[in-house]
């Protein structure tokens, strides 16, 4: 019998909501435990027994927890009050578009939630104090288990990488080679992956685009997400790239590790005359920052998460 109003609620429909692990996907699935982009973990509801009345108070759990999960989402659902005994089955329209709405939302890593914080700098790996030639960098971060790490992303966590320069490349002061460099590291901007895709900042030459990749598109091979190249001669030897990998199939990781490659490809440092000014063609100290865009509890969510533990290595200092 189809969900239709004035038609008598059965068990099995009541259950559908709440349990399916099918689309259409019930509310358990996709805000409980559920399985790889389905899943926040929170509580699951109990369903009824076959053959059971569906009480009113089933109904009212329901709705209530539909609405936690859209006060995390940033979703507009149908409006319903609570219902009482002997309402019709008319108040409870539009039920398997809302799940539909949310189930959504949830897999494609809550994108329009406001109920997430930034960290501070969790790890800031860093270049020789001046150098030519390539700076890079390996950071990771760590969950408490491989269901963390995906209800993180589910709920709208990502992972950012922020490029900076903290020091000056010549001999008495920023030279013009810094100053391209602070270019590309704010065309890279906040680098932050999210669940499906990641994002950057804006300008210089998008040389390699892997922006659609997310979390979920990763393995355990780097795949690059982005690389940029300086558009401003001399300088369009240079280039930053940025490549992310876990360390088992998405749904079974526990860690992410994003590499960035800052390489120096312009030949004006080979300038060296001995003197201090050869260091004006050489590149100040830089910085790979890691950051957690991390999921709060502000939504109503009863749950939230953030890594567990972070490191860093530099693997090649310049």
């Amino acid at each position: 019998m189809a969900y239709v109003a004035s038609d008598t609620i059965l068990d099995d429909e009541y259950n559908n909501f709440v349990n399916s692990s099918s689309s259409p996907f019930g509310w358990n699935h996709f805000a409980g435990t559920g399985s790889l982009q389905y899943g926040l973990g929170e509580s699951t509801i109990s369903t009824v027994s076959v053959g059971a009345l569906v009480e009113a108070t089933s109904w009212n759990t329901l709705f209530t927890n539909m609405s936690t999960i859209a006060g995390h989402t940033g979703d507009t659902l149908t409006s319903r009050s609570a219902v009482s005994a002997g309402d019709t089955i008319a108040i409870k329209a539009a039920v398997a578009a809302d799940l539909a709405t949310l189930a959504a939302s949830v897999a494609a890593g809550s994108p329009n939630t406001s109920a997430i914080t930034t960290s501070g700098t969790l790890q800031s790996p860093s270049s020789n104090s001046t150098w030519t030639g390539t700076f890079t960098t390996e950071v990771t971060a760590t969950f408490a288990s491989a269901n963390a790490m995906r209800f993180f992303f589910n709920a709208g966590g990502k992972i950012r990488l922020d490029p900076v320069r903290t020091g000056n490349g010549g001999a008495s002061g920023a030279s013009g080679k810094d100053g391209n460099w602070d270019n590309l590291n704010n065309a890279v901007g906040n680098l932050d992956i999210g669940s499906q895709s990641s994002t950057r900042g804006s300008g210089e030459t998008l040389t390699t685009d892997g922006l659609s990749n997310g979390f979920y598109d990763l393995t355990t091979s780097y795949t690059t997400i982005l690389k940029l190249t300086d558009d401003t001669y001399p300088y369009t030897a240079n280039t930053i790239e940025i490549q992310a990998k876990v360390n088992a199939t998405p749904g079974s990781s526990t860690s992410i590790t994003v590499k960035t490659i800052a390489t120096d490809g312009a030949d004006d440092f080979t300038f060296n005359d001995g003197s201090a000014d050869n260091f004006a063609y050489r590149n100040g100290q830089h910085e790979h920052r890691l950051i957690s865009i991390d999921t709060t509890t502000g939504g109503g969510l009863a749950n939230a998460y953030a890594p567990s533990s972070t490191s860093s290595t530099v693997v090649s200092a310049g």
